[in-house]
């Protein structure tokens, strides 16, 4: 089918149909279209793969490993997230944990829980060529190679998709095993792929039940059921309306046992969606209190979970905010979530005239960070930042700054605070308190992101979508760095040289940028919400 042959039918019928017509009127991008909506078929063909993943996730057991260390990036390991946080482990199921952050601390705090000898490392990339994950991996094989010799690779798994690089590296340091996902389908459309259901079979997870879920949801939102009464069509002519009128920021608020879904909603809306200048912000993690706090740019979805309802939500309602309200009785009804979102993530991006499908602005900070880094390689110093945060001893320069960053903020707009940070619960806690200031104070949306993660998400909403974002960018001193075999950076560099490239590509985009470098994670988080507090008076 070429772009120009539209389909004729409601909305869902033309998804169902792959009318590309949908998303682009562009021949040659309309075949990068089809070759992306694989996604709607997984309920249904990944049945066949339950048995062989269950015999699978048991040889892993009765050869004694009892714990599993997920490297990637973006949905392919954000979905993992989620089935790990809200179902397992379950049963004989393994814990599970994922590692999606570059920062060194978090690398050997991965690496102290994730021992070779009783570890199993799944190295999770569509591509096979992401450089996180291929360095998680490099990092890994090092030291099972150490412990364990040439037993090493019985301890690595691969999924990625055919032929990729990954494929070979895998058969020649001889992985367990190499799984090859169906290559039509995007990073994050795959939670119900080879990329969620390897590390769900591990744990324990019953597959059968989490895809008869799915199948349940795809049949609602069927070509059969008209766009009135489409699960998926609803909820994106929800957030796609909503955001044709004004009101552009996506607030999720979930309870609290579906934290995690709403990071995972977070990569799928802002990377499907922000790109040319449009698309839906997704707010996720917000304190929903005060009402007055929230202005006319918002529409806002509550997802409940076993009759625990998402705080706030009613109160929005009561306060005139367009308002949705989702939820889940089990944890497994996930599997219908996860393509309820796409569904409707993908009809949102047809009445926005988005391709919800490419991801064309994620691509310049993965090549300014290659600059940055060749850079090093030849000799060259990292810059210094304009402004370090040590303690909370004189936040006035830091506040002065903000205080000017934060005045170009007006309402419609959105403050992101992006932590080049190791992602801890403390860090997390802090960079809250301080996004919550901010949006008191403002009464503009705000969001919170740990790089490099949220550069597969959120990073091509701010360079692609809206020009209406203020950037306050995070970085820390590393005290104990981590070299990467065969690389020729360390994994401070690595992360650094990201936050660098990350900044040049926004300033670029002639987006306000602010960076604050601590010198002390703690109490230069202290500081800046300090600073934070002091620029907001």
């Amino acid at each position: 089918m070429s772009a120009g042959d539209a389909v004729g039918g409601s909305i869902g019928q033309r998804v169902w149909a792959r009318d590309a017509v949908l998303w682009t009127d562009d021949a040659e991008e309309a075949k990068e279209v089809l070759d992306r909506l694989g996604w709607l078929d997984l309920p249904e063909s990944m049945r066949s793969w339950t048995a062989e993943l269950a015999e699978f996730a048991a040889g892993v057991r009765e050869d004694g490993i009892d714990r599993v260390l997920v490297c990637g990036m973006g949905g392919s390991s954000l979905c993992v997230e989620v089935l790990a946080s809200v179902i397992g482990p379950a049963g004989h199921g393994l814990p599970v944990r994922v590692l999606d952050s570059t920062h060194p601390d978090a690398v050997a705090a991965a690496g102290d829980w994730a021992t070779p000898e009783r570890s199993l490392y799944v190295i999770a990339s569509k591509s096979g060529a992401t450089t996180e994950p291929n360095d998680f991996a490099a990092f890994f094989e090092a030291r099972a190679s150490q412990a364990l010799g040439d037993g090493a690779g019985r301890h690595f798994v691969a999924i990625t998709d055919p032929g990729t690089v990954l494929v070979d590296h895998g058969i020649e340091f001889g992985y367990r095993s190499v799984f090859e996902n169906p290559p039509d389908i995007g990073g994050r459309y795959s939670a119900l792929s080879l990329f969620g259901l390897v590390p769900a079979a591990l744990l324990g997870i019953d597959l059968d039940a989490l895809l008869e879920q799915a199948r349940e949801m795809a049949l609602e939102c069927g070509p059969d059921a008209g766009d009135d009464a489409n699960p998926g069509v609803r909820l994106g002519s929800f957030m796609g309306g909503n955001a044709l009128a004004g009101r552009d920021k996506v607030t999720v608020l979930t309870a609290p046992a579906l934290d995690t879904f709403g990071l995972w909603v977070e990569q799928l809306l802002a990377e499907s969606t922000g790109k040319h200048g449009k698309g839906l912000l997704p707010v996720v993690g917000e304190e929903p209190e005060p009402v007055e706090a929230f202005g006319d740019d918002r529409a806002v979805i509550g997802v409940d979970a076993a009759g625990v309802s998402a705080p706030g939500v009613p109160e929005l309602k009561a306060a005139d905010q367009p308002t949705m309200f989702l939820g889940i009785g089990e944890p497994v009804e996930l599997g219908g979530e996860f393509f309820r979102w796409e569904f409707a993530t993908a009809v949102a991006g047809h009445l926005l005239g988005i391709n919800a499908f490419d991801q064309p602005d994620v691509q310049a900070a993965k090549d300014a960070t290659k600059r940055v880094l060749a850079e090093l390689a030849d000799g060259g110093e990292l810059p210094e930042p304009a402004l370090r945060l040590r303690d909370e001893g004189d936040v006035a320069p830091a506040a002065a700054a903000l205080r000017e960053l934060l005045a170009g903020a007006a309402p419609g707009d959105y403050v992101a605070l992006m932590a080049y940070l190791e992602p801890t619960a403390g860090a997390d806690a802090a960079l809250q308190r301080a996004r919550t200031t901010v949006r008191n104070a403002t009464r503009v949306a705000t969001t919170v992101g740990f790089g490099p993660r949220f550069l597969h998400s959120t990073g091509q909403y701010h360079k692609g979508g809206h020009q209406n974002g203020v950037f306050l960018q995070l970085t820390g001193a590393v005290e104990r760095d981590l070299d990467v075999p065969d690389r020729p950076y360390t994994l401070g560099q690595l992360q650094h040289a990201q936050a660098l490239g990350d900044g040049q590509v926004l300033a670029e985009h002639g987006r306000p940028v602010l960076r604050l470098h601590l010198t002390d994670r703690a109490a230069g988080l202290a500081a800046v919400v300090r600073a934070v507090q002091e620029g907001d008076a």
